[in-house]
């Protein structure tokens, strides 16, 4: 699908802190449009949180970042017109009882209503509905997902489909806004060897085409990915954190920083 140029993603000595203390801290990397960025570490360790901070979802206590030359936090808004969530538990979950359809045809919607223009909206339904085909056809393209393959195409329901196939979705969502930058949570959990490789395969083929990714992962990640690791501090292109300041964060962790940097 057509995308348009990638968003740059740097941080330096990017930290955040929560009720509980340092979630991640003094993380510095830098990559250019278009890179797949790899956020590697064990869970617990900040990954989804330094998610949120770079896609202006979360507020950092400190150090500094910009995504798209878009300076974190003060330009969080605008970051946030740019960077599209896929999967992140918690955040941006796909709702198993919907179908396919059903997810793709709500996402369109909330599309042209946030994203059209005044002269967008006065145009004939017929027009309108056939763009927002047009848009769901080239996302589901760019995230390899065949309706027609799954048990009952469209009309399949999110928790009847495996892992692999939900992540496809989920890509597929975020792509219709047409973002510089997708963040991926869990790239890949639970996906066998072969299921981890197409999935990689995936984001590998978007920053490609020219959308930045940014996915969070257990490891190892890809040799050719910007590697920034949380859990043990190292500088250079690929930044980490320092594990001896680290309190381990879960899902609660996660609630627990949005709450109290609050979610942009």
């Amino acid at each position: 699908m057509d995308s348009p140029h990638g968003a740059a993603v740097t941080a330096g000595n990017l930290g955040l802190k929560g009720p509980r203390g340092w979630v991640f801290r003094e993380v510095t990397f830098s990559a250019g449009p278009g890179s797949l960025i790899a956020v590697e570490g064990p869970s617990g360790s900040g990954r989804t949180c330094l998610l949120l901070a770079l896609t202006g979802r979360m507020r950092p206590s400190e150090g500094h970042a910009e995504t798209g030359g878009l300076r974190l936090p003060r330009r969080a808004a605008a970051v946030r017109r740019i960077a599209a969530l896929g999967p992140v538990p918690g955040v941006n979950e796909l709702d198993p009882a919907l179908t396919v359809a059903e997810h793709l045809r709500e996402r369109a919607l909330l599309q042209r209503r946030y994203d059209g223009s005044p002269r967008a909206l006065l145009r004939p339904r017929r027009a309108r509905a056939a763009s927002a085909g047009a848009r769901i056809d080239a996302a589901l393209d760019a995230a390899g997902l065949d309706p027609a393959t799954l048990p009952k195409a469209e009309r399949t329901r999110v928790q009847d489909l495996e892992r692999l196939e939900a992540l496809r979705l989920s890509v597929a969502l975020a792509l219709i806004g047409r973002p510089a930058l997708i963040a991926v949570d869990d790239a890949d959990l639970k996906l066998s060897d072969a299921e981890r490789a197409e999935a990689w395969e995936l984001l590998r083929s978007l920053a490609a085409d020219g959308t930045t990714v940014l996915a969070v992962c257990s490891g190892p990640a890809p040799a050719d990915a910007v590697t920034v690791r949380t859990g043990a501090r190292t500088t250079g292109t690929t930044g980490t954190t320092d594990s001896t300041d680290i309190h381990d964060t879960d899902d609660e962790g996660t609630a627990d920083a949005l709450a109290a940097t609050g979610r942009s």
